[in-house]
């Protein structure tokens, strides 16, 4: 179960990063990929910075999308450059 659990709460933070950054988005498979990510880039960066949002699910949902949309924004970055 906890395999599907990440890749739910993945497409979860990756559907909500796609929202809140517009034109950077992956489809699906991609929003999965990058809300995973974005997980991975909320853990490092959130107690770097102390910010807490909360335990339980919509609290690893929260920092996921927010990483996700880290890695969007710098996507985007990337993308106008090149």
């Amino acid at each position: 179960m906890g395999i599907l659990w990440v890749i739910i709460i993945g497409a979860i933070a990756g559907w909500l990063a796609g929202l809140v950054v517009k034109g950077v988005g992956f489809g699906l498979i991609g929003n999965i990929i990058v809300g995973i990510l974005g997980a991975f880039v909320a853990g490092y960066l959130f107690p770097q910075l102390v910010l807490i949002l909360g335990g339980g699910t919509i609290g690893v949902i929260l920092a996921s999308a927010a990483g996700a949309v880290v890695l969007l924004v710098i996507v985007g970055l990337i993308r106008r450059i090149v």
